[in-house]
């Protein structure tokens, strides 16, 4: 890059072309062939290798900075990596520092630094570093939250320097996704807020831009869902799971047998189930609340279970891939299993005597099936009360119950468990007088 100096003399000059950098060919004695345009003075190639290998380089002969006045031909960059006039402009722009008294070269390395620190201060490579160390930690949301970081943050900011977003930036993609899902811009605050967490304390940054920025200002005050599932609801939803099938409508089901949450059932593999102790060790990745979580089989989730294919290449229950990765995609069989509910109330509708054309879809979210099944535990009389029905939901129990009491309620998160599946196989088959078993064998 430096160049060889040169004693000054004067070379034939010829002007470049295309055509002719594609046809020069290296020197046989293996020296190199200089070629100086006769546009830009200085400017020329140089051409070395050989015939099978040949380099062809741009040069730019001139006096520079520390040469002791000597002339020398460092190498502005190749051909055809860059193109003749992209080379002439180069040229142009490395005359005008040697003017001004500058060394280009050490100029395009200070550049080359800038643009690496840059690039490692960008808002895509802080986020990829946050992504990262989130992953590393093996937290049950690492996935959910890199999914919206890359969609709603690091496709819009990505080449922007991490110091340049500002609380407007911030609260402007909060607002545009709050318009449509105002739960859902409060968890990506929540996500964004953390990355600039993140940046402060590695030192990209100085001053998280979203110091000072409120969910309740921005996107409004929290309202808590209270949305319970009816008889009919419940009805509807059971035989629409059904029609849905398998792996979604079998996952749905299980909801409904088992008051987890949708993540956790649906990254279920069969080694975390133990039919002979009838249980399922739901591993703390998966958990809210990162510890592990036991739930106790029932004969009708034993029931469901036997209906579920067994793959060879994958351990996943509910997988549409032989097994190798748990089911995604859950917007799309939400809009399948609203259909077939919408279909099953109306079927309810025809059989009431009533018009099944004014019978419309409630506001139904899969949440509300874990919140639908704690209500109706309030009305059974669980044994443990209470206690066990928020330890079966894998809610933390409160106070000093946390640290003393160490009681495991297996036998009591069971019990509850079938009182809950008798109540709700009367209400999906009122007219049946079989045991619980029939509830997933009928589904």
């Amino acid at each position: 890059m430096s160049g060889e100096k040169i004693r000054p003399r004067k070379r034939p000059r010829k002007r470049l072309t295309d055509r002719m950098l594609s046809a020069l060919r290296p020197r046989a004695d293996r020296k190199p062939l200089y070629i100086m345009d006769e546009l830009i003075g200085g400017f020329g190639v140089r051409v070395t290798g050989t015939p099978a290998c040949r380099v062809v380089a741009f040069v730019l002969e001139a006096r520079y900075p520390g040469g002791n006045g000597y002339p020398s031909r460092p190498t502005i960059s190749r051909y055809p990596e860059m193109s003749l006039n992209e080379g002439r402009d180069k040229a142009r722009d490395w005359l005008m520092a040697l003017r001004r008294g500058a060394d280009p070269r050490d100029l395009e390395k200070r550049a080359r630094h800038a643009e690496l620190r840059r690039q490692e201060n960008s808002f895509a490579s802080v986020a990829e570093s946050f992504i990262r160390r989130h992953h590393a930690s093996k937290t049950r949301t690492a996935a959910i939250i890199e999914r919206d970081l890359r969609r709603e943050f690091i496709e819009r900011w990505g080449d922007r320097l991490i110091g340049d977003i500002t609380s407007r930036d911030v609260v402007a993609v909060i607002d545009e996704v709050a318009e449509r899902a105002p739960a859902q811009a409060r968890n990506l605050l929540g996500h964004v807020r953390s990355l600039f967490a993140f940046a402060v304390g590695r030192g990209a940054l100085a001053r998280s831009p979203c110091d000072g920025l409120r969910p309740a200002a921005i996107v409004g005050t929290k309202v808590p869902r209270q949305h319970v599932l009816e008889d009919h609801e419940l009805r509807a939803l059971w035989h629409a799971s059904s029609a849905v099938g398998y792996p979604y409508g079998t996952l749905y089901q299980l909801l409904m047998l088992a008051p987890v949450r949708r993540g956790e059932a649906a990254g279920a593999k069969w080694g975390e189930f133990d039919l002979k102790a009838r249980t399922w060790a739901v591993p703390a990745t998966r958990m809210k609340m990162a510890t592990p979580f036991v739930v106790p089989l029932t004969d009708a989730m034993i029931e469901l279970l036997e209906t579920i294919p067994r793959f060879v290449g994958g351990d996943h229950l509910f997988s549409v891939d032989g097994g190798k990765s748990p089911v995604s995609g859950f917007s799309k069989s939400k809009t399948r299993l609203d259909e077939q509910v919408l279909i099953q109330l109306r079927r309810q509708a025809v059989d009431a005597g009533e018009d099944p054309e004014r019978v419309g879809l409630t506001d139904f979210r899969v949440h509300d099936i874990r919140r639908s099944t704690r209500t109706r535990l309030s009305a059974l009389p669980v044994p443990g009360g209470d206690v066990t029905r928020e330890l079966l939901l894998a809610h933390a129990q409160p106070g000093l119950h946390q640290t003393y009491d160490l009681h495991t309620y297996i036998d009591e998160k069971r019990a509850a468990l079938v009182m809950w599946q008798a109540k709700l196989r009367a209400i999906v088959e009122p007219r049946t007088v079989n045991n619980v078993v029939d509830l997933a064998a009928r589904a």
